[in-house]
């Protein structure tokens, strides 16, 4: 799984303005992405909009992302739920072929036990016919997947990571220190890649990557060569724009940028809105600075 370190770039869904998928723009996204350096892809994580696409758009664009991959890069694929016989079902009937590992993020909205998380888990792992790697968003699933439970996981065989995206440098540190050495511990925030990564983190799942993958490249290249002063000076250059990636929810910014490079548009789906005239106007100011 040496294949999934460093930079994978959480993949946008890009739509037209009639909200259907534009898969001219998610070539063009791909193709952008790959030549500036990320790693492999993520499709159909939270970024891709995946809770308001139907089960035959969500394969329409895992089809898309591997019929068009021109520089064979790995894809992990995004799979998960809060229903854990509904998400067996759901692997069941997925094909997963060219598919190198599951994204599957911890249930969510009905805050299971950290007995019923690992539970969870485990049945998901023993039917999947790829590896797994466990993700980890309590922003979103309002509740955590301690370091204890995630170091109970990473002692089965098919689950080979975790996308830890707590915001807890204490959690990153235990699971670093006690976890098997080829268990993938990858940033799951942007801003937090370069501290993981000094803990021994593998990398990231990015959001930011769709927009400035180069700057993840030259981040991981310094970090890779020893030379961590210029790896922070490069994590720098993401500070001021980060946060307005989720001031109105992800991926409402990142597809606003993606718009002010021309590489797709920035309509989101409802409940999601397109970003206000106040964040536009401040990610263009930042951009301009960049």
């Amino acid at each position: 799984m040496n294949r999934l370190s460093g930079t994978g770039v959480a993949l946008v869904t890009p739509f037209t303005r009639s909200l259907e998928i534009d898969f001219e723009a998610l070539g063009r996204l791909m193709d952008y992405t790959q030549s500036n350096g990320v790693d492999y892809y993520v499709v159909m994580g939270t970024t891709g909009e995946t809770a308001t696409l139907s089960p035959a758009e969500k394969a329409a664009v895992l089809n898309f992302v591997r019929e068009n991959n021109r520089a064979n890069l790995p894809i992990v694929y995004g799979l998960g739920g809060n229903n854990t016989a509904a998400l067996l079902s759901e692997l069941k009937n997925t094909e997963l072929s060219g598919i190198d590992a599951l994204l599957s993020v911890s249930p969510y909205y009905n805050k299971p036990s950290q007995r019923g998380i690992v539970a969870h888990y485990e049945q998901l792992a023993n039917e999947a016919p790829i590896p797994v790697i466990l993700y980890n968003v309590p922003g979103r699933t309002a509740s955590n997947v301690t370091a204890a439970s995630t170091l109970i996981l990473a002692h089965h065989p098919n689950i080979i990571g975790i996308k830890e995206a707590a915001g807890d440098m204490d959690q990153v540190m235990r699971i670093a220190r006690d976890k098997p050495e080829d268990f993938l511990l990858i940033s799951g925030d942007d801003l937090l890649t370069l501290p993981m990564m000094s803990v021994g983190g593998t990398g990231v799942i990015s959001v930011l990557a769709n927009a400035i993958p180069n700057t993840f490249q030259r981040m991981m290249t310094e970090f890779r060569a020893g030379n961590v002063q210029g790896a922070a000076l490069t994590s720098y250059e993401m500070l001021d724009l980060n946060p307005l990636m989720y001031e109105e929810s992800n991926p409402v910014g990142v597809k606003f940028v993606l718009s002010e490079l021309g590489i797709c548009e920035p309509h989101v789906r409802l409940p999601l809105f397109e970003a206000s005239e106040s964040l536009k106007a401040r990610i263009r100011e930042i951009l301009h600075k960049m």
